[in-house]
C-alpha cells in the first residue's frame, strides 16, 4: 500500500485534526462572537489551501469544470459553512468533550445518506460501526 496515496492515512489525518479543530476552536471561541470565528477561520483556511496549491502548482482554471460539478462544491461548501456556524455555536455553548462526539454523528447520517442517495452497499462493518458511532453519542449526549 502506498501511504501518500492511502485513503486511510488521510483520513486518519482528518481525525486528528479535527480533534485539533475541536480543541482550538473551543478555546477560540471564548469571548467572541462564534459567527465571527467562524469567519476567521474560513480566512485562515482559504489561505492555507491558496498557499498549498501555490507549493504544489496545483492552480488550474475552474472553467473546465462541468455544471454538476459546481452545483455539488457549492452545496458542498453552504453545507460546510452551515455545520461550522452550529459547531462553533455549540462548542460557546457546551463541553468539547460532549460537543465533538454529537458532531461525529455525521458519520452515521453519512452512512445511511450514501446507502439511499449514492447506492452504496451495506455491510455489517459498516451498520455495526455507524450504530456503536450512534450508542456512544447518545451515552454523551444523556449522561
Amino acid at each position: 500500500m502506498n501511504l501518500r496515496e492511502s485513503w486511510l492515512l488521510f483520513a486518519l489525518g482528518s481525525a486528528f485534526f479535527a480533534a485539533l479543530t475541536a480543541l482550538f476552536g473551543k478555546i477560540g471561541v471564548a469571548g467572541i462572537n462564534s459567527n465571527l470565528a467562524t469567519f476567521i477561520r474560513t480566512i485562515v483556511i482559504l489561505m492555507v489551501t491558496a498557499g498549498i496549491l501555490s507549493l504544489r502548482g496545483e492552480w488550474a482554471k475552474p472553467s473546465g469544470l462541468s455544471w454538476h460539478s459546481w452545483v455539488f462544491l457549492v452545496l458542498s461548501g453552504v453545507a460546510t459553512g452551515l455545520s461550522w456556524l452550529c459547531y462553533y455555536r455549540a462548542l460557546q455553548l457546551g463541553p468539547v468533550s460532549k460537543v465533538a462526539p454529537i458532531d461525529k454523528l455525521s458519520v452515521a447520517f453519512v452512512i445511511v445518506l450514501s446507502l439511499v442517495f449514492l447506492g452504496e452497499q451495506a455491510s455489517w462493518p459498516v451498520l455495526v460501526g455507524g450504530g456503536l458511532i450512534l450508542a456512544g453519542a447518545l451515552v454523551i449526549a444523556m449522561f
